[in-house]
């Protein structure tokens, strides 16, 4: 819709086409009759007071504004986009290379930058995003800094850093920024196996978010099989969650290019890994378990267009004791796609249920998240949604 052109009448039309809503059916809504209607989408009749205006909008679950062409891009939006560019800006500085002057900044020491990074990780895990891209530019510019001080006490924070940073875009929806940031990880990784298996999870997230599943899948399955142990039983649990989730990003890359047998081939092999380490832990801060490989059954079941198998996978797996143990932002995104599951199976009533839950465990899922704001529209549509899940898409100025 070309919004900045078209007269208000025309956009009472497109909205209300937007909400399946016949001309009785909007009409009765607002009390008017079906001919009144026609003739404000026509343009015959005016749309001149606020009243019946805000009347119209709130039948149509929209800002006024969007009814009178004014482009509002709700706070989250902007909040988020300031948030990207701040990292760009960050990412885009090259002091260190080029000798420049570190401009009065202390350089600090490897050890406090690395327990910067660690709290920057839990803000992320605990779904805190807008706060996320508020660190992350002083702690780049920090771990890069005590990096060139120090490369070899700095070199697992400086890759750690870069790790948050390509999850976050990714998240944020800057796929392109953020496989800057995972190809950074990976070259500061370089030389140490477990340091490039952690790096090339981020990688392999952002090679899917690109649609290069196959690249995905050839770039994450050599990083685990190079940190694979000989023999799984004798395999510590660090080394384990990361050829694990390792091999649950290969199988989601394989979901995504359409093998669903590749994907579930790859996804029991992470599971037999999983039964070793168990759920609770977050080693190199994966979150791998037995219950995140029953959640990626239910991402490559929907991805492979089974919504019937992904439902039903998605409540056996949210019924474990071990969902509880995730972090939030391993939950609220695991909501996300089943929230994808029960649309496609044809039932938006549940598919608001479960992004009511994951606003509810991770507001920034829903708010921040481009993602989950695409889906949260989806659901919004339906006349069938709960009343608090299109109260919450009109309050964000989704349509």
């Amino acid at each position: 819709m070309d919004g900045d052109r078209l007269p208000v009448g025309r956009r009472v039309a497109y909205w209300r086409g937007r909400r399946s809503l016949s001309q009785q059916v909007f009409a009765d809504r607002l009390g008017k009759s079906k001919s009144w209607v026609d003739k404000v989408e026509r343009g015959v009749r005016a749309l001149d007071r606020v009243s019946t205006l805000q009347e119209v909008a709130a039948v149509l679950r929209i800002d006024a504004a969007v009814l009178l062409g004014r482009d509002v891009q709700p706070a989250q939006v902007i909040e988020r986009d300031a948030g990207v560019e701040r990292i760009r800006s960050a990412l885009s500085r090259y002091e260190v290379p080029l000798g420049r002057a570190a401009g009065g900044r202390q350089v600090l020491p490897a050890g406090q930058v690395a327990r910067q990074v660690t709290h920057t990780w839990v803000t992320f895990q605990h779904a805190r995003y807008p706060r996320v891209a508020e660190l992350l530019p002083e702690l780049l510019a920090d771990v890069e800094r005590a990096h060139a001080g120090d490369p070899v006490a700095a070199r697992v924070p400086l890759v750690e850093a870069y790790r948050i940073a390509a999850s976050l875009l990714v998240k944020l929806g800057a796929p392109e920024l953020a496989w800057l940031a995972a190809d950074r990880a990976v070259t500061a990784a370089t030389g140490d196996r477990a340091l490039v298996a952690a790096a090339a999870v981020q990688l392999g997230e952002v090679l899917r978010a690109s649609a290069q599943f196959r690249a995905a899948k050839s770039t994450v399955l050599a990083a685990a099989y190079r940190i694979a142990p000989p023999v799984v039983e004798f395999g510590l649990p660090p080394e384990l969650s990361l050829c694990g989730t390792l091999l649950v990003q290969a199988a989601l890359a394989a979901a995504g290019d359409g093998d669903v047998t590749a994907a579930a081939e790859l996804l029991d092999e992470a599971a037999a890994m999983a039964a070793r380490v168990g759920d609770g832990h977050d080693h190199h801060h994966t979150g791998f378990g037995p219950t995140a490989v029953e959640l990626a059954r239910v991402a490559a079941a929907a991805e492979g267009g089974d919504s019937a198998d992904a439902v039903a996978r998605h409540e056996k797996a949210t019924a474990r004791d071990g969902w509880r143990w995730l972090p939030a932002e391993h939950r609220a995104a695991h909501l996300l796609d089943a929230a994808r599951a029960y649309l496609q199976a044809g039932d938006p009533i549940d598919a608001g249920r479960v992004l009511l839950e994951a606003d509810r465990i991770a507001p920034a899922e829903i708010r921040h998240r481009p993602a989950g704001r695409d889906v949260l529209a989806r659901v919004a549509r339906d006349p069938t949604a709960p009343t608090m899940l299109v109260q919450l898409a009109v309050t964000l100025g989704i349509g």
